[in-house]
């Protein structure tokens, strides 16, 4: 590891934000707060997946990782961003480098990668990633993106967060320190407001932002940046002009709002954009913090009128579904500021929350949870792949289960009808009197649906008894009445799709009914009366 890198990191674990941190020794202090990974935990992430997915979200941006193919294949787009605008974020580039660059080093064939990107797609810059296997060789990456800076006029900045340095939370803040070392206040905003902030760990994860932005947009409030969900470049650099900045996941970002603070005396704020109560509350500390920046005072009375306004209709809007939602129960395998901002949000809609996992939290986050589901509060640290399905499959044992998994799925029938009418329709006309091919192929298609579902419905009491065959069969039966209904709902009016709606629901229960009474053990061959003697 490089004394640069060992530095960083060193910087990194100094975080003034957090009273945790400042109570520990210097030699904890360097442990971090994320439990090191075991071999083979993959899913757990390293350094360089961490920073990877921490800024792969701003948009006009070219990603180029500086490594083997592998390093690029298993960290692209594993968050689903959403992009407004550019998609060029969801570009692969790589170096793919081979073993000839082991052996002599890659920095020219990085070198050449840049200069192909910026010749091809003329981005506002480059981002550069390095990995173990580069890191290892001592391919000098903060030079080469000097001198490519240099020679082309663009910013390439590296960041340098080899897998092997740490956890994924780690890498996060890398790639964190990469945006303070050479983006932010790098360039000046055309005009500032005194309603501009910044969102700081918002990714737009299957565009969630765009939920929040509405209401902003009514108060006045300007995103001048997010960090880093469907951000652009230089509304990244040029960040340092924010009022105030909102913290929404301290775990990942926390340096940045801190640094921030001490460089260019910009407060910050964390909230969540979860649940009804946690909106309102953040929406008030903005605008708190807004008027103490210079912000006219009416923006407080005009947030409080904001959210009257928006909680009567979040919470009319909620009462149809907390009807049937109530008394229900969830188990939460997130981490991080989700695992207390959706408990909140989900108990505003009547669901009792059975657990909530803390792999990924912070000390102020556990406290945040007692808070919302008292001291008693079953915090889950890990949980094993089997013992997330034996905690499923002992949930789907409730009778009212099998009910809302039919309910459910009808629903999801009619939706996928309606939003896809064109495929509908054509899977409806071809599946028989389409050419032999097509019809092979569509075949082919429902197979695998039902070979899926087959494997699914082995978690369920009662079917994980039954033979591997009695299983597919069972599938086989029910995407046939789906497919069936599908067919029924293509050309149906509203009156008639509701009948025919009812009609699947009413069959799929018959089907349940008969799951409980069938025997795989009995002979399935009518037996022949016998004759009177």
């Amino acid at each position: 590891m490089s004394v640069s890198l060992k530095a960083k990191i060193a910087e990194v674990f100094e975080e003034p934000g957090c009273d945790k941190n400042q109570g520990k020794s210097e030699k904890e202090r360097k442990k971090g707060c994320t439990k090191q990974l075991n071999p083979g935990a993959a899913a757990g992430g390293c350094a360089f997946d961490g920073a990877k997915i921490a800024l792969q979200p701003v948009v006009d941006v070219a990603h180029l990782v500086h490594g083997p193919i592998a390093c690029e294949g298993n960290s692209w787009d594993n968050r689903h961003s959403a992009s407004s605008g550019s998609q060029l974020y969801r570009t692969g580039f790589t170096t793919d480098i081979n073993e000839l660059d082991v052996i002599y080093g890659g920095e020219k064939r990085l070198f050449k990668s840049i200069r192909e990107i910026i010749e091809k797609y003329d981005p506002p810059a480059v981002f550069v990633y390095q990995t173990c296997v580069t890191a290892l060789v001592g391919d000098d990456i903060e030079a080469v993106c000097q001198r490519a800076t240099e020679k082309f006029g663009k910013p390439i900045i590296p960041v340098n967060a080899p897998g092997f340095a740490g956890p994924k939370n780690l890498g996060n803040k890398l790639g964190a320190e990469a945006l303070l070392d050479y983006v932010i206040g790098t360039v000046e905003p055309e005009f500032t407001t005194p309603y501009d902030i910044n969102i700081i760990g918002e990714y737009n994860l299957v565009g969630e932002l765009w939920q929040v932005k509405p209401l902003l947009d009514a108060l006045g409030i300007r995103i001048l940046s997010c960090i880093s969900g469907d951000g652009r470049y230089n509304e990244v650099a040029s960040a340092h002009r924010a009022k105030v900045n909102m913290m929404v996941c301290s775990k990942s970002m926390i340096n940045i709002a801190t640094k921030m603070e001490q460089r260019w005396g910009i407060p910050y704020v964390e909230g969540s954009f979860y649940g009804i109560g946690d909106m309102s509350d953040t929406l008030r500390q903005i605008a708190t913090l807004l008027v103490k920046q210079g912000a006219p005072d009416d923006l407080l009375a005009r947030t409080e009128r904001l959210i009257a306004v928006e909680e009567a209709r979040a919470w009319e809007r909620i009462a149809h579904y907390k009807t049937r939602l109530t008394g229900k129960r969830a188990l939460l395998i997130t981490g991080g500021v989700k695992s207390w901002s959706v408990v909140a949000a989900l108990q505003e809609a009547g669901i009792e929350i059975a657990g909530t996992s803390v792999k990924k939290s912070t000390k102020e986050d556990k406290e945040k949870i007692k808070e919302i589901m008292g001291d008693d509060a079953h915090m889950i640290d890990d949980m094993t792949p089997r013992e997330m399905y034996n905690m499923l499959r002992d949930a789907r044992a409730d009778p009212t289960y099998a009910a809302d998994v039919i309910r459910n799925s009808v629903a999801i029938i009619a939706s996928h009808v309606r939003n896809h009418l064109p495929h509908a329709r054509f899977i409806a006309r071809e599946r028989y009197g389409g050419v032999r091919r097509l019809r092979r192929a569509i075949k082919r298609e429902l197979q695998l649906f039902a070979d899926e579902l087959a494997i699914d419905l082995a978690q369920f009491p009662v079917l994980d008894t039954w033979s591997v065959e009695d299983r597919q069969m069972f599938a086989g039966i029910l995407v046939e009445t789906m497919v069936h209904t599908v067919a029924e709902l293509v050309d149906a009016s509203d009156e008639e799709a509701t009948q025919i709606l009812a009609l699947t629901e009413r069959q799929m229960r018959l089907a349940v009914v008969g799951v409980i009474q069938w025997d795989p053990t009995r002979s399935h061959r009518p037996t022949a009366p016998t004759p009177d003697r």
